[in-house]
């Protein structure tokens, strides 16, 4: 990409646009998560075909995001985020308007598409506005993103509550969010290619730098997908809890990872991104463990909530590792993407189907396990610094001159 130079005053206001695209990444998301089971009811599938549809958006979007690379160094990185954004945004009408399994399927495919791709767009983006700033942005900027899943699920919520067609909803919200992530856009830095850059290739696979920062990432996602899918089937089945307080702990879990991310930032310009995970993934492993050995519903949501906290930034600093660790940017954090992607693609069934042939029990063992694998491999994150100087070049935090 081109090396403009941008003030700090341009650079502030990309950061603020680029979280502005987060927030409203996830409010696309909040949005239709809410209305799944008026999309079921319309388009008549049981819950087995529920579930084979709601593998489609994963699919999707792993086959789509090597793609991104290309088209951000086709049309440049501010063209390409607006137009990967507006499709996205525009592509939440498509689930509501499917009649049956296979069009559902097929919007579902395209809804994660989209996803995907404009993802990589925008975290392409992030680790730009972050590398020029010389500070840790990744983890606010993702906390964004749970911020916005938050206010779209709100919305949905309360849609829902009113008996609301989902179409007419979803048409309103994707006008609305299209609007405002367009507008978003036009901040946002616009990068260009030099004379000399290569093109990427149209479909590219994960570069090898990506390959360990991936498996990094895909251990905290797994804990992720696990704990948002299973957590209140875990109080419920094996601790014998209330539909309130089963519930109670997936929105704890939820919480503490969205609390951690948007104060995460400090945290890692202070520690540096490696101590900062290895951290997280001993609190990670101690959640797990008291989840594993809880004899009451406190103990595990309180495992479930250090789970949450332990996690939260693992991924943002996936991808801002992602970032620098090669030549093409886009390309190396597309790698990553795909990982954790599929890590959240296989994480709730594999979980339902060790608990199947023995406990949910043994099912979050595999996840304590996982995350211990954070703090012992918290050192591959170090490959992403940068070659110049800065708090994140050694991702170690800066020694500060005493006064």
């Amino acid at each position: 990409m081109s090396e403009v130079v941008y003030d700090k005053r341009e650079l502030r206001r990309a950061r603020y646009a680029v979280a502005t695209v987060f927030a409203v990444h996830g409010a696309v998301t909040g949005s239709f998560a809410t209305r799944v089971p008026w999309i079921q009811d319309h388009a008549s599938v049981s819950a087995g075909q529920l579930g084979v549809a709601l593998a489609f958006p994963a699919i999707g979007a792993s086959v789509a995001m090597p793609l991104a690379s290309g088209i951000g160094h086709r049309f440049g990185a501010r063209a390409a985020l607006r137009g990967l954004l507006a499709l996205w945004t525009l592509a939440l009408v498509l689930p509501s308007l499917a009649p049956n399994l296979l069009t559902l399927c097929v919007a579902l495919f395209a809804f994660g598409a989209t996803a995907g791709m404009s993802d990589v767009a925008m975290n392409a983006l992030g680790v730009e506005v972050e590398t020029r700033l010389d500070k840790s942005i990744m983890s606010g900027l993702h906390g964004m993103w749970s911020a916005g899943a938050l206010i779209g699920s709100a919305a949905g919520t309360l849609a829902a509550h009113l008996g609301s067609d989902a179409r007419l909803h979803h048409a309103l919200a994707a006008v609305a969010l299209t609007l405002i992530g367009v507008a978003a856009c036009q901040g946002v830095l616009d990068l260009r290619p030099t004379e000399d850059e290569e093109a990427p290739p149209r479909f590219a696979l994960p570069p090898r730098s990506a390959l360990l920062i991936g498996a990094v990432g895909f251990c905290a996602v797994f804990a992720e997908g696990a704990s948002l899918d299973w957590s209140a089937v875990y109080l419920r089945d094996v601790l014998d809890s209330s539909a309130g307080v089963a519930a109670a702990s997936t929105t704890g879990f939820t919480l503490t990872m969205a609390i951690a991310r948007l104060v995460g930032d400090r945290v890692i310009d202070r520690f540096g991104p490696v101590r900062t995970v290895r951290v997280g993934g001993v609190l990670a492993t101690l959640g797990g463990l008291l989840v594993v050995v809880a004899p009451n519903a406190v103990v595990a949501m309180s495992g479930f909530a250090l789970l949450g906290l332990g996690i939260a930034v693992v991924v943002p600093l996936c991808f801002a590792a992602a970032g620098r660790s090669g030549p093409n940017p886009a390309q190396a954090i597309a790698g990553v993407a795909t990982i954790t992607y599929t890590s959240g693609l296989i994480a709730p069934s594999a979980i339902g189907t060790i608990a199947d042939a023995s406990s949910l029990v043994v099912s979050f063992g595999l996840v304590t396990a996982l995350t211990f694998g954070l703090a012992a491999f918290a050192g591959v994150l170090r490959a992403g610094g940068r070659q110049t100087g800065g708090a994140l070049a050694s991702q170690e935090p800066v020694q500060r001159a005493k006064s």
